[in-house]
């Protein structure tokens, strides 16, 4: 049987085809329950034996090889099947397709990806595929191969403090089997709902000695754990199809107007490949067009500013050195200004993530009244009234007509051709640099886990910065407050347990995007590092990956905290360095290995 796999952000519509021509679909849901009752994600609602409240901040895991077994008869084998399921955001859904109708009396699939999958070449998987590093956030990054279930979460200890747990089960041995009795008659699409009941994922009192493991080679939490998980699945029901979720995007491709050319985007051959919108393809006019608007003073209301203004491209798109921007008329901001490349590989944008896409965000600070404080509709007419720009986009959109959406749509498919990946440890990753002893010993503290039980001291930074990226699609409270001053992402989704969460930004270029963190608090890499040694608060949203350290952050010494300075600055792009190059004439800008 043809079984195509499905990712884990959206589910392909059923063909109007009958059931006998194209195979049934079935359709998987899972629900994960605590002491019989549903999970409830981010507040600490669960109780252990022990009275400990605990909270459930992310459950994802890889699903491959389903297979169905005919009743009396053998298994029917998968071809090339994978889903990737993320509980805490609601993607708990998976579509196995083409399926011969028939009487089944069980099913059986992994957890995980075998030896040949895990550690395949990440980088080749398109956007929507369950493998893609982008769309799972479940690679290990440098290490290679797939994390194939994540656990993590906060626990109350003794003393009233938040403390974190997190399990990451990977690496071969860790592949897991499921195998379940079921009586499924498929001669139309069904649906299957699973239970996944982590009871026996928690001991009975959550303590240090027990809140963590990477599944490094004789870990026997992880062998634990792996047994567990291969019974924590049951059947709860059967019936028909559920309803297929809207589309999160436009999968129709845009045609390209006769007067535009395909512009060449260039990136990394270890980046994953990117989500770029369908219905706004990139061309050498549209890139053109939106590079102007984007150095254009007439979008603000007194001609002073433009977006490149506070985005400076010799300082990595950022307003380099200052804490907080100031708007055309003089007033400043309340959050630092982020740098921007790399977006093309984002799901969100401003620290809060109030933005779904780029050309949303493009406009907001064009109509916020501390920043250029204009309207739409002058800078519409500002720009109409001027000899070049109805030319200019009457070449990239096919008519003179200046719109809102133009606009947008200009100044983002610019921004989305803003790449940095030609950094020291790029190079140094060809064989064509060399990193010097103390951004080796650096890089080693930046990927390894803060783990003494099991003989591991390093900084743990690679589980909100990993992989070739160095930024995650999440948002996290890195413990800069104990009392928020700043809501952060709960200011924009009204939940109290995203209170404090700001998005995780890019790592790369960060020596010249000072000053740090949402609130450009910190002026220096060196006041960064020790915070995350000696300053990190706990709180109730405290991310899990930092909960779990000791009081205050990871203990590093002065000269391992200097040599993880050392090794962020080998992220630098040198072309972005101020006198080293012109990024509002630069149609490449940088050229990607």
């Amino acid at each position: 049987m043809n079984l195509r796999f499905a990712n884990c952000a959206v589910w392909a519509a059923v063909s109007l085809l009958s059931v006998a021509a194209r195979g049934a679909v079935l359709r998987v849901a899972i629900v994960p329950s605590y002491n019989a009752a549903a999970v409830v994600f981010d507040k600490p609602a669960q109780t252990n034996p022990a009275a400990q409240q605990f909270s459930v901040t992310r459950l994802d895991f890889l699903l491959s090889d389903f297979e169905l077994h005919r009743r009396g008869g053998t298994w029917l084998q998968t071809t090339n099947w994978q889903a990737c399921v993320k509980l805490g955001e609601n993607r708990g859904n998976a579509t196995v397709s083409g399926l011969e109708p028939g009487a089944y009396d069980r099913i059986r699939f992994h957890v995980g990806l075998t030896p040949a999958l895990n550690h395949s070449d990440p980088a080749l998987y398109p956007p929507g595929h369950p493998l893609n590093p982008n769309l799972n956030g479940l690679h290990w990054g440098w290490a290679g191969g797939y994390v194939f279930f994540a656990l993590e979460g906060l626990w109350r200890d003794d003393r009233g403090q938040w403390r974190g747990y997190s399990f990451h089960l990977g690496n071969d041995p860790q592949l897991m089997t499921v195998e379940l009795p079921v009586a499924l008659e498929l001669g139309e699409d069904k649906s299957l709902v699973l239970t996944l009941n982590l009871n026996g994922l928690f001991p009975r009192k959550i303590d240090d000695a027990n809140a963590s493991t990477h599944s490094r080679k004789g870990d026997e939490l992880a062998s634990s754990l792996r047994a567990t998980v291969e019974k924590a699945f049951s059947v709860a029901a059967i019936g028909s199809a559920l309803p297929v979720p809207p589309l999160g995007k436009s999968t129709a491709q845009e045609p390209l107007q006769a007067t535009t050319h395909p512009y060449r985007f260039t990136f990394s051959v270890r980046f994953p490949r990117p989500d770029l919108p369908l219905d706004n393809p990139l061309t050498q006019e549209g890139v053109d067009l939106g590079r102007r608007l984007f150095f254009e003073k007439k979008l603000s209301i007194n001609y002073r500013q433009s977006c490149a203004s506070c985005h400076q491209p010799e300082h990595a798109f950022s307003d380099s050195g200052k804490r907080f921007s100031a708007g055309a008329e003089g007033a400043a901001g309340t959050r630092n200004a982020m740098g921007l490349f790399n977006l093309a590989w984002k799901r969100s944008f401003f620290w809060d993530g109030r933005a779904a896409t780029l050309r949303q965000q493009v406009l907001m600070p064009i109509q916020n009244s501390v920043e250029m404080h204009q309207s739409l509709d002058k800078v519409i007419a500002k720009l109409a009234a001027t000899a070049e720009y109805p030319a200019l986009f009457a070449g990239a959109f096919g008519s003179r007509e200046i719109t809102t959406n133009r606009v947008a749509l200009a100044l983002e498919q610019f921004i989305l051709t803003r790449i940095s990946c030609d950094s020291k440890l790029d190079r140094a990753l060809q064989g064509a640099e060399q990193l010097t002893d103390e951004e080796k010993r650096g890089f080693e503290l930046f990927m390894t886990e803060y783990d003494p039980r099991r003989g591991l001291r390093g900084a743990d930074c690679f589980h909100c910065h990993g992989g070739p990226l160095f930024q995650s699609q999440g948002f996290a409270n890195n413990g800069l407050d104990a009392v928020f001053p700043d809501a952060g992402r709960g200011a924009v989704t009204g939940r109290e347990w995203d209170n404090g969460r700001f998005a995780v930004p890019s790592l790369r270029n960060v020596e010249l995007t000072g000053p740090y963190m949402h609130d450009g608090r910190f002026k220096t890499l060196e006041e960064v590092v020790a915070h995350y040694c000696t300053g990190v608060k706990r709180s109730p949203t405290l991310d899990p990956n930092l909960a779990k350290h000791p009081d205050g952050g990871v203990p590093l010494s002065a000269a391992d905290q200097k040599a993880l300075v050392a090794f962020l600055k080998t992220l630098t792009e040198e072309s972005l360095r101020p006198g080293q190059g012109n990024g509002q004439l630069s149609k490449n800008w940088v050229t990607c290995p």
